[in-house]
């Protein structure tokens, strides 16, 4: 979808209805009295037995006897990224639920318009995203262009549109069904990717990985026919970079369970539990359209978790990449097993900074909902760093110690170390800490575990299920790393 914007300092109602029959009106408590369509704001709320401070909880939609619908939003710049996406998401909904080709976004406030309208612009924009749906009957027209009124400067304007094409990719991809993204046809679109955006593409298919000893990959993937797993890194380079970033995501296009079978409950929807990957590749795109002056490296391990007559069991010991075994212990959580070759390779290019994403344990989203994602990093200064990228984005993380004394859960008697244990305490620390012992070398490393990639109704400034959390974080947290060289 391409958009236009188009820019006015002014905001009046002729402008408003003027430009497009769909307006966003963000108002701050001060400027009710001035802003436009004032008069039709009070009969409506007086009709409804409410009052301006109600704006507070809920947006209001107001029908103008000219045709035009109008949905008013009151923020409050101390309000949370969180809830001012959230309020705003609430706000367009009935607004793209008519699928303009046009909408005006209006802001009546001063010193913080400009922050109101870029989330205003972004939460907008991201929603009126074309997703995948495989139905025969289309939606209609599509979003083509934005009005924004009331604010002098929209130097905002390009990132909000890369970001939103990188929150897009995420959720195409994980919402595309497990038949049209297997392992190879997940390698082709990554190749297209990669010559229409000028990335470096390389990959290590399952012999080649092998081969090179990587058993602790290949022991999921040895499960599936045809055997198209692979290990794909995509680079992007500035000749201006000083630092290099690696992003690891966790690619496993379907989940079984492997022998320790899930049920149909729990396998529902396990063709996006490659989610880790998409978010790798939603950051790298917009990393790329915007040309951030710095170095990366997203590495992606693609495969399926299968059930049959070669597929890894309970009690197996393999091998990793780096030397280290591993006893089996539940062949559901193949996650950790992939990531850890993948790790393994990632950290041999001594990056500055690692990033992982994957939707890895259970125990996490019982620990948080789907509300919230969980990290763990191996700094402190990262974990905190991260939290503060999540709260000012809106894509709010907790981080979870990364302590030593966790190690002795993952003892084994006959291997150097356990995949897992049996019970589901703590497991989300534990999967950090075996993820930890495949580094290699000293690297800044940050686990992102997404318990909350998807969320029922939409989640801060996203409305679908799927939402791209990871995407906004990882950008926000990137403009401090990248300014503290």
């Amino acid at each position: 979808m391409r958009i236009e914007w188009s820019q006015n300092s002014e905001v009046n109602s002729t402008l408003l209805s003027g430009f497009a029959k769909h307006i966003l009106l963000v108002v701050e408590e001060k400027f009710f009295s001035s802003m436009p369509f004032a008069d039709a704001l009070n009969a409506k709320l007086k009709r409804a037995g409410l009052d301006i401070a109600d704006l507070k909880e809920k947006p209001v939609t107001l029908e103008l006897a000219e045709g035009s619908l109008v949905s008013v939003c009151q923020l409050e710049a101390k309000s949370s990224t969180f809830a001012m996406n959230t309020a705003l998401r609430t706000a367009v909904k009935p607004l793209l639920a008519e699928h303009p080709e046009r909408i005006a976004l209006a802001v009546c406030a001063k010193k913080h318009a400009s922050l109101f309208a870029r989330l205003a612009a972004y939460v907008t924009l991201v929603n009126a995203q074309p997703l995948p749906v495989l139905k025969q009957k289309t939606s209609g027209q599509k979003l083509r262009e934005i009005g924004v009124f009331g604010v002098a400067d929209m130097a905002w304007a390009d990132e909000v549109t890369t970001l939103v094409a990188g929150n897009t990719v995420c959720r195409a991809l994980t919402m595309t069904p497990p038949n049209m993204l297997t392992p190879a046809l997940y390698r082709q679109c990554l190749q297209t990717m990669a010559n229409e955006k000028a990335w470096q593409y390389t990959e290590w298919d399952t012999e080649a990985l092998r081969q090179l000893g990587a058993g602790a990959f290949v022991a999921v993937a040895q499960g599936s026919d045809p055997q198209d797993a692979a290990i794909v890194k995509l680079s992007y380079r500035h000749p201006q970079a000083q630092k290099t970033l690696a992003l690891v995501g966790k690619g496993i296009c379907f989940d079984t369970g492997g022998h320790n079978l899930k049920s149909s409950k729990y396998m529902q929807g396990m063709h996006q539990d490659m989610n880790g990957s998409a978010v790798a590749i939603g950051v790298l795109q917009a990393i790329s359209a915007q040309q951030l002056a710095i170095n990366v490296d997203c590495w992606l391990a693609l495969a399926q978790n299968h059930i049959g007559p070669n597929a890894y069991k309970q009690n197996d010991v393999i091998t990793a990449l780096n030397g280290m075994t591993i006893e089996i212990v539940h062949t559901d959580a193949e996650g950790r097993m992939v990531l850890a070759d993948t790790l393994t390779l990632a950290s041999r290019d001594k990056p500055d900074v690692m990033i992982d994403y994957a939707t890895l344990t259970g125990s996490m989203q019982t620990a948080l909902g789907s509300r919230m994602s969980g990290i763990v990093a191996n700094q402190p200064a990262f974990a905190q760093q991260m939290v503060e990228a999540g709260t000012a984005s809106g894509e709010r993380v907790v981080a979870f110690p990364y302590a030593e004394d966790y190690d002795g859960e993952l003892d084994s008697e006959i291997a150097d170390i356990k995949q897992c244990t049996m019970d589901s305490d703590a497991d989300h620390i534990l999967a950090a800490r075996f993820l930890g012992k495949f580094i290699d070398g000293e690297v800044d490393w940050c686990h992102v575990d997404l318990s909350s990639y998807a969320h029922k109704k939409g989640l801060g400034a996203v409305a679908s299920d799927v939402n791209g959390f990871g995407v906004a974080l990882t950008l926000q947290w990137l403009q401090a790393f990248i300014a503290s060289k």
